[in-house]
């Protein structure tokens, strides 16, 4: 089912690679210049979030409506088959369900229905979709009848997914990580959660509330009420900030690094994190090699990385910095190794442009927050991302019309997804 425009003008721009219709423009070319959506397929005025996965995209609408498109091989995209979808498409299965949060994994994508439960669509190849009974894809969202407790948050990684519960527990489900935690954890027993293939309460947390939950491809995040951060998970490129290759328990990242401020939200790409103080400063941290962390690699002694040597640039980049450009950031969102950052009406973006996903018309890294100047100045921006493509939708007003636009950029490869573990 697709809704007619709104009576105000509405219109799209979309740019990018497009094999799997990712950028909802009704073809499968790329796209390498702006270029018109001529049917959002949504109201765009009542549009209250977006995302994306390996390949596909999600809109939230105010109504709890989910529209979808993209990639959708493994059927999730949720519509009861495995074509591709050219367009943002109504998932009818959910009518009725209020959807208030969508996190999309690489080929899977787990929903938060209004009143605290959670769906899943797509594949079910490592547990994933946290009902063991199903075998194959899954292409109708189902219920997951195992988490008992009130949801308030979740997360999708590469493979696996997470879930924050009313009462502060964390529940994490999908083997893609399990081998990673049985290699760094050998001869010893290995917590339930990481071979879990239905949700299983996080052990290491229960002295803690957990209020919202953040993944990356190999790596968990936990944000408590008390505005404190706990990581586990693969430390490969720094981002857990520890001394240790991989976290078999939830590990608090210490307040000193984040000037003793509390954390309000966090953010996680699939080897870097973002968080942001409750005074607004924005601090980066991880893997730096595409320019995600959004500042130039210099040591602390004042080397720049030309001369510094490898192994302590890395370790300054595993040390979290506050980027001064994006102090009071009203929103932040991360795709696998590039960032967006709405300041001051502005959309920023940095880091992995190989395929133009930051929008400044060329495939070269961004290592500095830049503002996308094709989006220009808007009222109200929206902003989110997938694995490998940007997704803006923004208001300008003028003495003529209001207008809308959704502006995407392109998915990433298999290939390139593979790089990245």
């Amino acid at each position: 089912s697709h809704l007619e425009p709104p009576a105000a003008a509405v219109r799209g721009a979309a740019r990018g690679a497009n094999s799997y219709g990712q950028l909802g423009l009704g073809h499968k070319e790329d796209v390498l210049v702006p270029q018109s959506l001529k049917d959002v397929s949504c109201k765009c005025q009542d549009i209250r979030s977006i995302t994306g996965g390996g390949g596909h995209s999600a809109v939230i609408t105010g109504a709890g409506e989910l529209f979808v498109c993209g990639h959708n091989k493994e059927g999730q995209l949720g519509l009861n088959h495995t074509e591709n979808v050219l367009c943002f498409t109504l998932c009818a299965a959910l009518s009725g369900f209020c959807v208030q949060e969508v996190a999309c994994g690489w080929d899977f994508t787990i929903i938060l229905g209004g009143a605290g439960f959670v769906l899943s669509c797509g594949s079910n190849a490592f547990g994933q979709l946290g009902v063991p009974q199903i075998s194959g894809p899954c292409l109708i969202p189902q219920k997951i009848e195992s988490l008992k407790e009130k949801v308030v948050g979740i997360a999708a990684g590469l493979r696996h997914a997470l879930a924050a519960t009313e009462s502060g527990l964390v529940f994490q489900w999908g083997t893609g990580m399990a081998s990673r935690a049985k290699r760094a954890h050998q001869g010893k027993t290995l917590p339930l959660f990481w071979t879990a293939k239905e949700p299983c309460e996080i052990k290491g947390l229960e002295d803690v509330k957990a209020k919202r939950v953040a993944a990356g491809s190999y790596h968990c995040v936990s944000l408590t009420g008390e505005g404190h951060l706990y990581v586990w998970g693969s430390n490969k490129h720094g981002q857990l900030v520890s001394k240790e290759i991989f976290l078999v328990e939830p590990k608090k990242i210490d307040t000193q690094f984040f000037s003793h401020e509390k954390i309000g939200a966090v953010w996680s790409g699939w080897t870097h994190l973002v968080a942001q103080t409750e005074t607004g400063k924005v601090f980066t941290w991880g893997r730096a090699d595409y320019g995600q962390l959004g500042r130039h690699a210099v040591v602390p002694d004042g080397q720049e990385t030309c001369t510094a040597s490898e192994q302590s640039v890395k370790l300054f980049c595993n040390i979290p910095i506050s980027l001064s450009c994006l102090n009071g950031a009203s929103q932040i969102a991360c795709g696998s190794e590039h960032n967006l950052a709405v300041v001051g009406g502005c959309c920023f973006s940095w880091g992995w442009n190989e395929h133009g996903m930051c929008g400044d018309g060329t495939e070269a890294n961004i290592h500095v927050p830049k503002p996308v100047k094709a989006l220009g100045y808007a009222e109200q921006i929206l902003i989110g991302c997938g694995a490998g493509h940007s997704l803006a939708l923004f208001l300008q007003e003028d003495c003529l019309r209001l207008t809308w636009q959704l502006e995407s950029a392109e998915v990433c490869s298999q290939t390139k997804r593979n790089e990245h573990a």
